[in-house]
């Protein structure tokens, strides 16, 4: 019998697929779990492959690879797919088809499994990832292949005794990790229903709270600290998500154009993402000239369609991160943020590096700003202009 190694969260998808795996192509299935801040029980989900007939299950915290590799050279580009998104699914994805490809290596398997559907970004992103690692390895995508409703993949469950956590009355698709929370299936797919707040559960509103001040320290495009504390990246994420989760900061509801030309509604809890990339942003704003700042914007819409089509392990993104990091050189400070009911804002920022000077900035006193100079870098920089108007169809001859 041929091996496969399956990526199992534990859910409907691969905990199904472990019996079709088994039935459909008479192989022997490894699984393969990672913790990257979901906060599951890893020995649970171990049990619970074993029970379902695994030959090996295989279950790894990654959470500090997940920060160190993914979600820090991510928050340099600050990257947010479409303006909005961050990324936190799809940054998880090139790390997992990482492992895949390892355990696959170690066990002589010739082929690997994931739980994507057929019109979903997830299945590009694993497939490409695999493939760019290990091209000699076969990628199996057994919820493609069968092509069940979720009504259908339900009753499969039930009639082969698959115990898993979704039901007719709870039929959403749930991902979640350090980065983020994402929420799909179900009312979620009528775009003009609002979204019920059963789903959320990290920006639940904690009642009574007054507004909150934080401050966050970065070195070079990291951050490293909260109110003058020192912490981990990992603990800063974690404090942010629950700070400003109470006040109920950080839900996305976003018509996303998928990467096989579908528009999907999405629902993300992503409150630590979505403070530090702005709070990244606000230290970046100091530091970086107009040149620099204009041009980093683009890199960084294109770095993250690369990294939501798939791309992790394509050499384009790898020679934009590379430009990425020279620009993180001087983006050292502190950002204060305020927390109110579901919003915050910057109120506050401060770099050792900063280019804002207050002296040539100024309106309340005489500044070292030359006004005469002015006038002559405006006759210099609109000269191109100056001879094109002289040049236009109104001065020329009949």
């Amino acid at each position: 019998m041929e091996k496969v190694v399956l990526a199992y969260s534990g859910g409907l998808d691969t905990s199904v697929a472990i019996k079709w795996l088994n039935q459909k192509y008479n192989m022997k299935v490894i699984t393969l779990t990672v913790d990257l801040g979901q906060k599951i029980n890893l020995d649970e989900v171990k049990e619970r492959a074993e029970k379902l007939g695994v030959e090996k299950a295989y279950v790894w915290d990654l959470k500090e690879e997940f920060v160190e590799e993914f979600i820090l050279p991510a928050l340099k580009a600050n990257a947010l797919y479409e303006g909005t998104y961050p990324l936190s699914t799809a940054l998880s994805r090139p790390l997992i088809a990482k492992y895949l490809v390892k355990v696959a290596k170690e066990n002589n398997a010739k082929y690997v499994a994931h739980g994507c559907t057929g019109k979903g970004n997830d299945q590009v992103r694993f497939d490409i990832a695999v493939k760019s690692l290990a091209p000699d390895l076969e990628v199996i995508a057994p919820v493609r292949e069968w092509n069940f409703t979720r009504e259908e993949e339900i009753e499969y469950a039930i009639e082969n005794n698959i115990p898993v956590p979704v039901t007719r009355e709870n039929p959403y698709s749930i991902d979640e990790n350090l980065w983020g929370r994402s929420i799909e299936g179900g009312i979620l797919e009528d775009p003009w229903l609002e979204p019920p707040e059963d789903i959320f559960l990290w920006t639940k509103i904690k009642p009574n709270l007054p507004p909150r001040y934080m401050e966050i320290s970065f070195e070079e495009g990291v951050p490293v600290g909260l109110d003058g504390e020192v912490m981990s990246p990992i603990k800063i994420i974690e404090t942010i998500n629950r700070v400003a989760g109470e006040y109920g900061i950080g839900r996305v509801d976003h018509i996303e154009n998928r990467l096989v030309g579908i528009k999907t509604r999405e629902i993300y809890e992503v409150p630590a993402a979505l403070v530090l990339i702005k709070a990244h942003s606000a230290i970046e704003s100091l530091v970086h000239h107009r040149e620099l700042s204009h041009f980093k914007r683009i890199i960084e819409e294109k770095y993250s369609q690369i990294i939501y089509y798939g791309l992790w392990f394509d050499p384009l993104r790898e020679a934009l991160q590379s430009f990425i990091e020279k620009t993180q050189e001087r983006v050292t400070g502190k950002v204060r943020v305020k927390f109110d009911y579901g919003n915050f804002s910057i109120v506050g920022k401060y770099s050792p590096y900063s280019l804002y000077d207050y002296d040539l900035a100024t309106y309340d006193k005489k500044s070292t700003f030359s006004n005469e100079l002015a006038v002559g870098f405006i006759k210099i920089f609109g000269l191109p202009s100056y001879l094109y108007a002289k040049k236009s169809d109104k001065n020329n001859f009949c």
